[in-house]
């Protein structure tokens, strides 16, 4: 091979290597504060949070009485869960140029602080955060709710 070929070949395993698997869902964002015990749930398996761990669309988020979790998504919505709570990112659509955005929070129990990010300012009508007893519709907004089983 000469060496141009070479390079690019080695240039190209790079790329694919850096390239998200086929199937595999892009990251969401990352957990930036943790404390205590925090948890996150995927695909029905439990782990302990740890800063700067990936999140994704589908997972679960769980604290005991002594744990934080503090997640920054990829539009700059920040989410935080208090102690004792336990919520599910049930949608994250973050692709501008495609029109594709949308975010769904299911609050199963606690207390969870939102601060809304790029997604509320492009479309409004695309977030919401769920309860077992409501649905809110939110539109650029910071808010604290607490959820009682």
């Amino acid at each position: 091979m000469t060496g141009f070929r070479c390079g690019v070949a080695i240039a190209l395993s790079f790329l694919a290597a850096a390239a998200p698997v086929s199937g595999q869902p892009a990251p969401a964002g990352r957990i930036k504060v943790t404390s205590g015990s925090a948890f996150v749930i995927r695909q029905g398996q439990t782990v302990p949070a740890q800063i700067g761990q990936l999140v994704f669309e589908g997972d679960g988020f769980r604290t005991a009485a002594d744990g934080r979790i503090g997640i920054t998504l990829n539009d700059d919505t920040r989410v935080s869960v208090g102690p004792g709570s336990e919520i599910r990112l049930n949608q994250f659509l973050y692709s501008p140029a495609e029109g594709q955005l949308g975010f769904v929070l299911g609050i199963v129990r606690g207390i969870v602080a939102y601060v809304s990010g790029r997604i509320a300012k492009l479309s409004p009508d695309s977030i919401r955060l769920e309860t077992p007893s409501a649905t809110v519709g939110i539109r650029g907004t910071r808010l604290a709710i607490s959820v009682k089983p």
